[in-house]
């Protein structure tokens, strides 16, 4: 059975997160040879059409409104509402990312309809769609069937491979009109405090330091591994508690869920808590003085060693490879 699918795009920074890609190859599988409709709610979102029709999009619907130039729940709701009201979509798919979190299940709510969130892999048996998703903090992963009403799911970062962009693939891209009103929310600004560069839940390689790292200083030698390997910084929980870093790069079960295909943890003991945000990456590299640490025990590869000596030797190595590779 087709179906017809939404795709709500998460715009940041005027560009489309990749998230929202992955989650348009997650609706093709979803629609079953139906329709996907990409959706964009943004001050100025018109322009970023063509890019979620490259990339699998069959049209967007685009809802522009000066009060969306920052996103709040009620706006948003307001204007994906109206779209579902005039679409009647049998599916509806989000990034599982923090305004995907927020917003799906207030949308189920006036849906009357179930939402499975943080989805890593969808199955499909014809008609049938079964949607799989990790519990007990990763160590476990169930199959979740939708046996009426609207699908809703949100799916996890770099997990979901987007299909192959098609600059060549041609859509409709329409306007819809949405009166918004009684915002209880209102932002005046946004201050952020995570730093500049890869976002940590969408990267691919992620370079992570513990309390090892003893200081905020000793952050330096990973942001330069991450510059080297076009990755992203993170921490533990303990890093973060200890003022080393902000909280923004914490990874964990109270901090980000991320699958990178590369997470190298350096000087991170390996906390049940930790493992629960960065057990399901793809590779997993350990750096560590004591050999009896827990990071080894779900590490692909370990080195037991000071990570301010093993570290930079990295860099170095990665640095000839990347002019060698040229």
């Amino acid at each position: 059975m087709a179906r017809k699918v939404i795709v709500l795009g998460e715009i940041r920074d005027k560009a489309l997160r990749n998230v929202s890609f992955e989650a348009i190859a997650a609706a093709k599988v979803l629609a079953n040879g139906g329709e996907v409709v990409g959706i964009l709610i943004g001050e100025k979102a018109a322009n970023l059409a063509s890019d979620m029709i490259a990339y699998g999009a069959d049209r967007v619907v685009v809802a522009e409104n000066e009060k969306f130039k920052h996103y709040t729940p009620d706006g948003y709701a307001q204007a994906l509402m109206a779209v579902i009201e005039e679409e009647k979509p049998e599916g509806i798919v989000f990034g599982h990312t923090s305004l995907g979190k927020d917003l799906s299940p207030k949308i189920a709510a006036k849906l009357n309809a179930g939402l499975v969130s943080d989805v890593t892999a969808i199955e499909a048996d014809g008609d049938n769609i079964t949607f799989i998703r990790p519990i007990y903090s990763g160590k476990a992963f169930e199959k979740r069937v939708v046996t009426e009403g609207i699908m809703l799911a949100t799916v996890r970062p770099n997990n979901i491979a987007p299909l192959e962009k098609n600059e060549e693939r041609t859509g409709k891209v329409a306007s819809i009109s949405v009166e918004i009103k009684d915002l209880r929310t209102i932002v005046k600004d946004v201050v952020r405090k995570a730093a500049e560069g890869v976002d940590l839940s969408e990267a691919k390689v992620i370079i992570a330091g513990g309390r090892g790292v003893k200081s905020a200083e000793g952050f330096k030698p990973l942001q330069e591994l991450a510059e080297v390997l076009g990755g992203a910084v993170g921490a533990s929980r303990g890093a973060c508690d200890a003022g080393y870093c902000d909280y923004s790069m914490q990874i964990g079960q109270t901090g980000k869920v991320v699958t990178p295909d590369l997470y190298i943890a350096c000087g991170i003991s390996g906390a049940i808590q930790h493992l629960a945000g960065m057990s399901n990456s793809k590779v997993i590299v350990a750096i560590n003085k004591d050999p009896e640490a827990n990071i080894f025990k779900v590490a692909d590869y370990g080195i037991v060693g000071d990570l301010f000596d093993v570290v930079p030797m990295l860099t170095e190595e990665f640095k000839k490879l990347k002019v060698l590779s040229f």
